[in-house]
């Protein structure tokens, strides 16, 4: 039997986890400060509307995705665990590492699943990645870097770091099976106090070093992930057709009579299969939900994320969020 499973916030990401949990079957019920918001998509889905000081006394309700401005995430989530639900909550979880650490622990006290909405963890072409660097395919990996870049959106809490790194810094982390042990940030604002791009250098136990750039002011979108090893490169390329998303390029670099010599092969390209990666992640959910299994993306990666961003967050005149 599905779980039932509400959705605290009805905005953009809010509106699509509606969308993949009725598809689901799991949708029971919505809810939003804006109630003739929420009461729309009650109407739309054929579900309950409950209004949100009520949802988290409810008997009815086993799960809450919070879907929220993220400086409300910690108090919901903490309310959430506390009445006894499950919840998703998305990134990021908190603002402060002290915040993200008490919700966690909330739920752990109170035996309740805590799942973070890391969505690109439930790529198939980055789950075909991490297994490729897992079986050493790539060799020992000595460099990871990243590029999310865009025109937007634009948010009065969050900069280009904290909106947009989490995803890639969930999937760095997942790859180097450690954390950082040097972290640099740079970023500027260009439109008001925060960052509009970001840069976060990183260093890795073994000498891995990573690179991270993101951006909301780029006139075109990128979303490339790329991981350098001794034997073979592979690239994850969101914004390429299926067929193309990952890419291995098996060059050859090494030393003739003291000069550095390659070659640069064409790329062979990994097939993966076709799934939309939130579909997949509220499955994920569900599943942890009926087995208490620990999710993939759970607390504790949340706050390894969330002690990076602040670790490499410039502030400009006011602290992002």
């Amino acid at each position: 039997m599905a779980p039932r499973i509400a959705v605290l916030g009805c905005g953009y990401w809010g509106s699509n986890h509606i969308r993949t949990l009725k598809g689901l079957g799991a949708l029971y019920a919505v809810s939003d400060q804006n109630s003739d918001r929420a009461a729309g998509f009650a109407a739309e889905h054929g579900v309950l509307h409950i209004p949100v000081e009520e949802l988290f006394t409810r008997d009815d309700v086993d799960a809450i995705v919070l879907a929220l401005p993220p400086q409300f995430h910690a108090e919901y989530a903490t309310r959430a665990v506390t009445n006894g639900k499950d919840v998703l909550v998305e990134k990021p979880i908190a603002l402060t590492v002290a915040d993200a650490e008490a919700e966690v622990k909330a739920a752990r006290d109170n035996g309740r699943i805590f799942m973070v909405g890391h969505v690109l963890r439930f790529h198939p072409a980055f789950e075909k990645l991490l297994e490729l660097v897992k079986s050493g395919e790539l060799g020992e990996v000595r460099y990871i870097h990243s590029h999310r870049l865009g025109l937007g959106k634009f948010h009065t809490e969050n900069d280009a770091l904290w909106d947009l790194a989490p995803h890639d810094l969930s999937m760095i982390l997942a790859l180097t099976g450690s954390e950082p042990i040097e972290i640099r940030g740079e970023g500027a604002a260009l439109l008001d106090h925060l960052s509009d791009f970001a840069h976060l250098h990183l260093k890795f136990p073994g000498d891995l070093r990573g690179h991270l750039f993101a951006s909301r002011l780029n006139p075109y979108r990128e979303r490339r992930l790329t991981v350098v090893g001794t034997k073979a490169m592979a690239v994850f390329d969101d914004v390429e057709q299926w067929e193309r998303k990952l890419a291995v390029y098996r060059h050859a670099v090494w030393q003739d009579n003291g000069q550095w010599a390659f070659t640069a092969e064409e790329p062979t390209y990994i097939p993966v299969g076709e799934g939309m990666p939130l579909t997949r992640e509220c499955q994920h959910f569900i599943e942890c939900i009926q087995t208490r299994a620990t999710p993939r993306t759970n607390g504790e990666e949340a706050i390894n994320v969330l002690r990076i961003l602040t670790a490499g967050t410039v502030t400009h005149g006011k602290r992002p969020g």
